[in-house]
């Protein structure tokens, strides 16, 4: 599995780290920051996220200090499923339910044994399809809808 892998300044340690932990399991390409130094996260979440959606990568992780502001971000790309997680069922959940392509983990919140492990089960846990495909594709529409610009409030 392809995966991309991109942090900002307050998710650097812990994109380092799984880096190492997960590159036995899966490619992993990394997207920056390269240091702790501030940067905008939304630049790193706009490069790993377009990869994704246009399918270079099977999948992509991005670290912040809380995992939500590069969640926010990844989820305006078109066909980006970004999900914060930080525990192991809303890991398998959002794999199994919800197709995530996009891990999201906060380096402030969680301890690197922590991120290594819902990573992990991320990664490994296939889409069940079936009933999941039909909300699927009703986010689908949604996102078809607000890009045409046909939507009225």
């Amino acid at each position: 599995m392809n995966v991309a892998i991109a942090s900002d300044h307050g998710g650097f340690a812990l994109k380092e780290a799984l880096k190492e932990a997960l590159s036995e399991r899966v490619s992993i390409t990394d997207f920056g920051c390269d240091s702790e130094a501030s940067v905008d996260y939304p630049d790193y979440a706009k490069s790993v996220a377009e990869r994704v959606a246009a399918g270079e990568f099977e999948r992509g992780i991005l670290l912040c200090g809380t995992g939500i502001g590069m969640c926010i971000a990844a989820n305006k790309v078109p066909g980006i499923r970004a999900a914060t997680v930080h525990d192991l069922f809303s890991a398998e959940a959002t794999r199994a339910h919800n197709d995530s392509n996009i891990l999201t983990m906060g380096g402030r919140v969680i301890s690197e044994q922590q991120a290594i492990e819902i990573a992990k089960v991320w990664l490994l846990t296939p889409y069940e399809g079936g009933r999941h495909a039909r909300r699927l594709e009703k986010i689908h529409d949604l996102e078809e809808t607000y890009a045409a610009g046909t939507h009225q409030a």
